[in-house]
């Protein structure tokens, strides 16, 4: 007997309540405005890389509210690439029409020994997740949030099926190759229970449905574990992967934020004197633009947040001026027109403006405040 599960077939994970089912009606007619062109760039624009752009047009056509799933493990502080990125990605995706499911992975966390493995903790951090979203501006008009560990527990004579059939078709070495969703390489001493992280992460993608996968670039190799698996049970519609840029550091050579190291980060709830300190030591070289990190938090956060970057400077320094696209911006500042003492408060000020809201919310609200707190007293493990 073939044992192979069928996840094509399985139910959605989202409910049928009168309340999806409006949202869903709201999100198809937000589409009718929009052409597919418009809808198909907004979503292109999102991702570093897609596989497939053919693909992609091709599912806007046939499905008038395609799935995206993102996810995350709970494990700590939120930087901003995890708030102020995903709320402008999440709001692109709801804005083109698509229904959105955040997997909030408190179970993976678990596995992968975040917050020493204590799920109270890492379920606590979840929340305080959520609770920066809605006050960074999120759309959750068309998001969903779900627990791994309730939906899994809820549905695991699908779930546990299509997990097992992933592992029962690829071999070990091919698994370890995805190790760098974890945050780990395949170098490291991994727990038996990090070696399955991989099959349950690509199982996830079957499981909710997903007709898009918007992770990071971090997250690529388990994505086209999806695809692959895709192949080997004779499924046609594979998941269209957007793999959005990965944020660097403020230092030099730093290719990825860490939590571990907090002047490496802004954080959504840092205050007003954390970012101008964290922003005035980045490290950001005079007339070089590759790998500085200062001009990639203007390309990615601040250009999509206010479609704009204004310095203010004095008059005989070049005067104010107003930024209209990241190409203008790099053109002055390659020439040394731009300088990073102009930079850097420009950047402090947009940065700060981003933030306020968060910061009233978590000061304003006294469930937000004891969250928090709660997570700030936790220490970062690996």
């Amino acid at each position: 007997m073939d044992s192979t599960p069928a996840p094509e077939a399985a139910p959605g994970a989202s409910s049928s309540s009168p309340a999806a089912a409006a949202a869903a009606e709201g999100l198809a007619g937000g589409v009718a405005a929009m052409t597919l062109d418009e809808r198909f760039e907004m979503l292109r624009g999102i991702g570093e890389e897609c596989i497939q752009e053919d693909e992609l047009r091709r599912l806007l056509e046939n499905k008038p509210v395609p799935i995206c799933y993102d996810g995350f493990e709970p494990s700590g502080r939120m930087h901003i690439a995890q708030g102020v990125v995903k709320t402008i990605n999440v709001n692109k995706m709801v804005n083109a029409g698509c229904k959105v499911k955040i997997w909030i992975a408190d179970w993976f966390a678990q596995l992968n020994n975040k917050m020493g493995g204590d799920l109270k903790k890492i379920q606590t951090v979840g929340r305080y997740m959520i609770e920066i979203w809605k006050a960074a501006g999120m759309n959750l008009d068309g998001v969903e949030f779900l627990w791994s560990s309730e939906e899994i527990n809820k549905r695991a004579h699908e779930y546990w099926p299509i997990v097992m059939d992933i592992a029962r078709k690829n071999n070990v070495k091919r698994i370890m190759r995805c190790c760098q969703i974890m945050g780990r390489s395949d170098q490291d001493d991994l727990t038996a229970a990090q070696i399955f992280y991989p099959c349950m992460q690509c199982a996830d993608i079957f499981f909710l449905k997903a007709d898009i996968c918007q992770l990071g670039m971090d997250q690529r190799k388990v994505n086209v574990l999806a695809r692959e698996y895709c192949d080997d049970i004779k499924r046609k519609n594979k998941p269209i992967i957007l793999s959005h840029h990965m944020l660097p550091g403020f230092k030099e050579g730093q290719e990825k934020m860490s939590k571990s190291d907090p002047s490496s980060a802004i954080f959504m709830e840092d205050d007003e004197a954390q970012v101008n300190v964290k922003i005035k030591q980045a490290f950001c070289p005079p007339k070089i633009v590759e790998g500085n990190p200062c001009l990639e938090y203007i390309k990615y956060i601040v250009f999509p947040w206010f479609g704009r970057f204004e310095v203010i400077r004095k008059e005989s320094n070049g005067g104010n001026k107003t930024f209209t696209c990241m190409n203008e911006l790099i053109s002055d500042y390659e020439t040394g027109a731009l300088h990073p003492a102009d930079v850097k408060p420009a950047l402090a000020k947009a940065i700060n403006e981003i933030l306020q809201p968060v910061r009233d919310h978590f000061n304003n609200n006294n469930e937000a405040k004891v969250l928090l707190n709660t997570v700030k007293k936790y220490r970062v493990t690996n």
